[in-house]
């Protein structure tokens, strides 16, 4: 099977359009046309629905998608394997993370990895738990800074404890306590992040039984906090993501104490790439 083939059909269904493929990959937008064309007879079924309006990817073509990610990853190993043995070290590294973890922790070790290997290209993605790990588990991520819970199905390299605080507005009945219980959820207004349903949170929620009153949700956290400050509810989130915001809220840690492991999630450690396995080294020796 051609790499350039699958190329051009992940661009062109990751882009949903030949035109908008043909640049990423420096091709016209017939040449990326013809290749996905070459892969589907290839293959013996359509990848791609193609419209005026562009094109999506077919249920066959979707579950292709990751299996054809990983075939181009492997591709990748063997040059960083190879550039690795001659002392040259080369290649990509995309990591998925918290939007907490990428601005607290990893500007200072993607800053030191880059200086130290210029050749190697970082591509950064942001998210909440559920889209960090669906990019690991679509091959999109080679590496995930996320949160543990079981099941795991990754090799997971633990770095930190983070408490779970209650956000507060500062006029709340309970604000001058030391300690938020969080049975008193039951009765709060709350304003979630991760689209409402931060796995994080409603594990915690779970684990008390507690049925909890969404009145607002948002993507990032910072958006909830600023709602929380205006005095439209309350919000639970962990400690690191609040760390820097200029907000006029009250934080309290949560009753019974709870925290979350925060790490590193790869795939496989063992068969990581080079490159892969240099940065999770300097993540570990420099957020430690």
């Amino acid at each position: 099977m051609e790499t350039s083939r699958c190329k051009a059909y992940i661009a062109a269904a990751e882009t949903g359009s030949f035109s908008k493929a043909a640049e990423l990959l420096s091709y016209t937008p017939s040449g990326v046309s013809q290749l996905v064309s070459a892969l589907e007879a290839d293959l013996g079924f359509a990848l791609l629905r193609r419209t005026n309006k562009g094109v999506t990817a077919t249920p066959e073509g979707e579950l292709l998608l990751p299996v054809m990610r990983e075939f181009l990853n492997q591709e990748e190993r063997i040059y960083q394997f190879a550039a690795d043995a001659r002392g040259l070290l080369i290649g990509s590294v995309t990591i998925a993370s918290y939007s907490s973890i990428a601005t607290h922790w990893l500007p200072k070790v993607i800053g030191s990895f880059q200086s130290a290997y210029p050749q190697i290209k970082i591509t950064l993605m942001e998210g909440v738990r559920q889209e960090v790990n669906k990019w690991l588990d679509d091959k999109i991520a080679d590496i995930a800074f996320t949160s543990f819970r079981e099941p795991f199905p990754y090799d997971w390299i633990p770095i930190a404890e983070d408490p779970m605080i209650a956000v507060l507005p500062k006029e709340h009945p309970h604000a001058a306590d030391s300690t938020y219980s969080i049975e008193l959820c039951r009765n709060e207004e709350l304003i979630l992040p991760g689209f409402g349903h931060d796995d994080d949170v409603i594990a915690l929620f779970d684990e008390f039984g507690i049925e909890p009153n969404v009145s607002f949700s948002t993507v990032e956290s910072f958006s909830a906090l600023q709602m929380v400050e205006q005095g439209l509810g309350m919000s639970i989130m962990n400690e690191l993501i609040t760390r820097n915001w200029q907000c006029d809220v009250v934080k309290l840690p949560i009753a019974p104490a709870r925290s979350i492991t925060l790490g590193i999630a790869v795939p496989s450690l063992k068969n990581a790439s080079p490159a892969v396995k240099r940065f999770v080294k300097y993540a570990e020796d420099i957020i430690e």
